[in-house]
């Protein structure tokens, strides 16, 4: 109901040792991924890079098997259920959608967001899959309980980008039209516009649409970053950028021929335009109209988003 284009995988069912993983570096300590593997193949997934440490396959092959964790609640259950769990917040879908299709079907995102809830544990969830709207109902039970929140990955409102370099996802708008849906029924919903692929999606007319698109949509805060192309992503995104716009093939080598991540000189740019879009409107939850933002509550609002 949600993808324009059929998306064909193979489905592994295995079990699981741990649901929850421990994680370090990131905003969150916690992280709990139903399934390995994403049928959406989006050519810059960072998740690439560790499929190739990981020995599995990180070019056209990846995503084409998915193994599905069939133990998972059984297994969150007994973790959730530890005296040693402080039920300190857990991400959900830092390795792969927690909403790809498989979900329709196995349900275990949906599983996991009661058994987080019944467990007083926070959660936070990122997709690209409109598929969330059918969980309404336990995101609005578990918001009551603990603190929800969800992230709509949506890099670009860009038709061509779009079906290029997300392959298997469900269309943009849809996206927006399902965060919609969740922050009327009282979910706090953010937009992260990742990646930003220069020289493709970094066009400001084409940011300013994404801006304000998902300000319409009711979008609490936005955030967004650059494609980073470690070794696993870098050798396959190059392989794409070449068969689909040759053209960007150079650009790309020069600007990531020091590393997989661009240089705070190489960003300054779209970082300032970025700043400018987001400030320029109060952020809320819900639906409060939009509106201009005064200078003192711009100020505001970005150091909060910072925070």
């Amino acid at each position: 109901m949600f993808y324009r284009y059929g998306v064909r995988a193979e489905y592994r069912e295995e079990p699981c040792r741990s649901a929850i993983s421990h994680v370090e570096g990131m905003p969150f300590r916690w992280s709990l991924n139903p399934y390995t593997g994403c049928a959406h193949q989006c050519t810059f997934c960072y998740v690439r890079a560790f499929e190739l440490r990981a020995g599995r396959p990180f070019d056209g092959r990846y995503g084409a098997s998915i193994r599905v964790k069939t133990n998972l609640l059984e297994v969150l259950r007994r973790q959730l259920a530890r005296k040693s769990w402080r039920r300190e917040q857990v991400a959900i879908g830092t390795a792969t959608d927690p909403y790809q299709p498989a979900e329709g079907r196995y349900r275990l995102t949906r599983g996991s967001i009661s058994l987080l809830a019944d467990a007083d544990t926070s959660f936070s969830i990122i997709t690209r899959g409109p598929l969330i709207v059918r969980d309404i109902d336990v995101l609005a039970t578990a918001a009551r309980r603990v603190e929800v929140s969800a992230t709509f990955s949506v890099p670009t409102l860009d038709e061509r980008i779009w079906r290029t370099t997300e392959p298997h996802t469900a269309p943009p708008r849809q996206r927006l039209a399902a965060l919609r849906r969740l922050a009327e029924a009282g979910i706090e919903c953010s937009v992260g516009m990742a990646p930003i692929l220069p020289g493709l999606s970094d066009d400001p007319a084409k940011l300013r649409e994404v801006v304000l698109a998902a300000r319409e949509a009711g979008a609490a805060h936005l955030w967004w970053n650059v494609v980073n192309l470690r070794q696993g992503t870098r050798e396959h995104f190059l392989e794409a950028l070449a068969r689909d716009w040759p053209e960007q093939l150079e650009r790309y080598e020069r600007l990531y021929a020091r590393g997989a991540y661009l240089r705070g000189e190489q960003t300054r740019d779209l970082n300032a335009t970025m700043d400018e879009l987001r400030s320029a409107w109060v952020w809320a939850p819900r639906h409060e109209p939009l509106k201009p933002s005064p200078r003192k509550a711009a100020r505001q609002l970005e150091l909060q988003l910072a925070s």
